[in-house]
């Protein structure tokens, strides 16, 4: 089944930490962010799903057309069976709803499920993330919280993208907090130290 995700999942050690989903970038796996999360949010339990779509034997969340312009049609279905997914984990794990942690494709995925599935997720890191596609209806995201960091030197996401995604959320009624870093599409040590501040905070 299409919800029937290979994926990695790391028991929580301290209690009462919200769960982490980790969504890796293109051509990761379900492996790749798992020092992340353990550095982020330490104890908590961690779910790492592998995208489904493979692009050049590279997995992925969802296909594309070419840089930066997304198959919407696969986005959605894609985005619909993630949710799925999540839902069957948190039943037969008992998980209370998670915060994504997203890297690129990862967090483009992670800001479609804030989207079509309002309510799913706790909040969401958003690192190098893109507006996945723009609703015909505003999604009501009142509760949620979102940490969107950006690179300035980003040679994939325009700036303008990223402030779109920022205020798009921010206009569902999400708490947004949107920092741009002095760096391009790679994840630096500052990801890292503010994720674990801002997690801190919820």
């Amino acid at each position: 089944m299409a919800t029937d995700f290979v994926h990695r999942f790391v028991p929580a050690t301290v209690p009462g930490r919200a769960p982490l989903l980790l969504l890796h970038g293109t051509g990761g796996n379900e492996n790749d962010l798992l020092p992340l999360g353990a550095a982020v949010a330490p104890g908590a339990a961690l779910l790492s799903p592998r995208g489904q779509v493979l692009e050049n034997g590279m997995p992925r969340f969802f296909r594309r057309l070419s840089e930066g312009v997304f198959d919407a049609e696969d986005l959605r279905h894609r985005t619909d069976d993630l949710a799925a997914f999540i839902g069957k984990a948190r039943d037969s794990r008992a998980l209370a709803a998670p915060v994504a942690l997203g890297f690129s494709n990862g967090a483009n995925i992670a800001a479609s499920l804030l989207l079509r599935h309002p309510g799913l997720l706790r909040g969401a890191i958003l690192l190098r993330a893109m507006v996945p596609f723009r609703p015909d209806d505003t999604p009501r995201l009142d509760g949620t919280a979102a940490l969107l960091l950006s690179g300035r030197a980003d040679p994939i996401v325009p700036a303008a993208n990223s402030d779109m995604l920022a205020e798009l959320l921010a206009q569902a009624g999400a708490t947004v907090t949107h920092r741009r870093l002095p760096v391009g599409h790679g994840l630096s040590q500052a990801d890292v130290t503010l994720a674990r501040e801002w997690l801190a905070t919820l």
